[in-house]
């Protein structure tokens, strides 16, 4: 089964995880696309460092609600959210498609700090 974000109840998109520290590190970096959303929990800053594209950043807290949400060109550095629970990034554009906005509710995250991810299920 493949991990789906789900925001406020609907499947929006394909979803990544950086379970790991390295993983966390490096990001979107070296990419010249993202199909869908990256999750890096525990994340509370980014960078778009080396960017190749532009992104839409938002900050969660542990029960799944977006906190902030943000767009970065490449070569920013966002500010640091200490109540987040860990960052979703996706390309510039793709919160507005998904209705992705401050106050949305994300499932689909491990929102818990954890690096253990759970999905809805889907068909």
């Amino acid at each position: 089964m493949a991990a789906v974000l789900v925001v406020d109840g609907h499947p929006v998109a394909p979803l990544e995880v950086a379970r790991t520290r390295r993983a966390r590190a490096r990001g979107l970096l070296g990419r010249s696309a993202l199909d869908g959303a990256l999750w890096l929990p525990g994340v509370r800053s980014v960078h778009t460092v080396g960017m190749a594209f532009p992104l839409d950043v938002a900050w969660v807290s542990r029960d799944g609600r977006v906190l902030r949400v943000v767009r970065l060109r490449p070569g920013r550095l966002s500010g640091w959210r200490p109540r987040a629970a860990g960052t979703l990034e996706a390309e510039a554009g793709a919160f507005a498609l998904w209705s992705l906005a401050p106050g949305s509710v994300l499932s689909g995250v491990d929102v818990g700090g954890g690096d253990d991810f759970e999905v809805p299920a889907s068909s």
